[in-house]
């Protein structure tokens, strides 16, 4: 049987900019355009600009009158995020809403970034640290509530404070697990360094559940040649409606998280059904590995000493 579509409703976001990354397709792009459609005005930081301007394309079939233009910019090189920071910076226009949604997962050899950390860390945690610390001056200016994107994948494992790069035993899945994590922390931490500080800006978490998205399909770049056999079966157990979500549901904790008037700061926010894979979104139970604080200030000072960019104390 068909299952009854889940969706929730987006409140009138005139007037308010926002900042998605990852958005030239998936669940990325599908966040763009809701929020496109609810009026706010979209940016789209992207590496590939043909993938962007079909991104653009798309949007505009959804919602003719989007206000969407593309950016420059690649979270494996921290000069690129620097870059669109400086020019974001230049336009001087506040940020109402960022949503940190890009990533990549799992390739099957280690690779690295420009700036030679392995790939999962310095694309889903470091680069986005990176961008948002590079942002937080137009962050506060518009009070932004910032989401990060984290995983299923952050509840389980562990970060590898022993070789954070993964350069004596590279496991891509617990390279990914560490990334999610990593993240998570950072995200609930800035939501703690905002209060403390008076920045004025509320961070909070989402996580997708499992859905049939690009994260495991056939990615060259990535050595992987073709989905892996772990996509062949979320895909076929999605068309099923079976437990799990679809690439359409799977936006919506990300979407509740950064438009929803009932979404917390330092809160977390995920599928609703059963073991949270699918479902209606939902405030979830905080994953084990991100209760601790201590652990969340040494990524904190982690990741600046990597990224060389600091958060202002004030």
């Amino acid at each position: 049987m068909p299952r009854t579509p889940l969706d929730m409703h987006v409140p009138d976001l005139t007037g308010k900019r926002a900042l998605v990354t990852g958005a030239s397709d998936g669940i990325g792009l599908g966040l763009a355009t809701r929020l496109a459609a609810a009026g706010a005005e979209v940016l789209l930081p992207v590496r590939n600009p043909r993938k962007g301007e079909a991104a653009i394309a798309a949007i505009r079939r959804t919602a003719p009158r989007a206000n969407v233009s593309l950016r420059d910019l690649d979270l494996s090189s921290l000069a690129s995020v620097a870059a669109l920071g400086e020019k974001l910076r230049e336009e001087g226009r506040p940020i109402h809403l960022l949503i940190n949604n890009a990533g990549v997962m799992t390739p099957p050899d280690r690779q690295r970034t420009t700036d030679g950390f392995e790939l999962q860390l310095g694309v889903n945690h470091l680069g986005h640290f990176a961008l948002t610390a590079r942002l937080l001056p137009l962050l506060r200016a518009g009070h932004a509530r910032v989401t990060s994107q984290i995983s299923v994948a952050a509840n389980r494992g562990a970060v590898n404070w022993d070789d954070l790069n993964w350069e004596r035993s590279y496991d891509g899945m617990k390279a990914y697990s560490q990334s999610k994590i990593m993240f998570g922390l950072f995200g609930l931490a800035l939501d703690r360094h905002s209060k403390a500080n008076g920045w004025g800006i509320t961070s909070n978490l989402s996580h997708p559940g499992v859905a049939p998205t690009n994260l495991l399909a056939a990615r060259p770049e990535l050595g992987r040649g073709r989905d892996t056999s772990g996509r062949r079966i979320i895909r076929a157990l999605s068309a099923r409606g079976i437990l799990l979500g679809t690439v359409q549901t799977a936006q919506l904790p990300a979407l509740y998280a950064a438009t929803s008037p009932d979404a917390g700061p330092g809160s977390f926010y995920g599928p609703g059904g059963l073991g949270h894979l699918g479902g209606a979104p939902a405030q979830q139970k905080l994953y084990s590995r991100l209760h601790g604080v201590e652990e969340a200030q040494r990524v904190w000072r982690t990741s600046e000493e990597l990224t060389e960019v600091s958060f202002p104390n004030g």
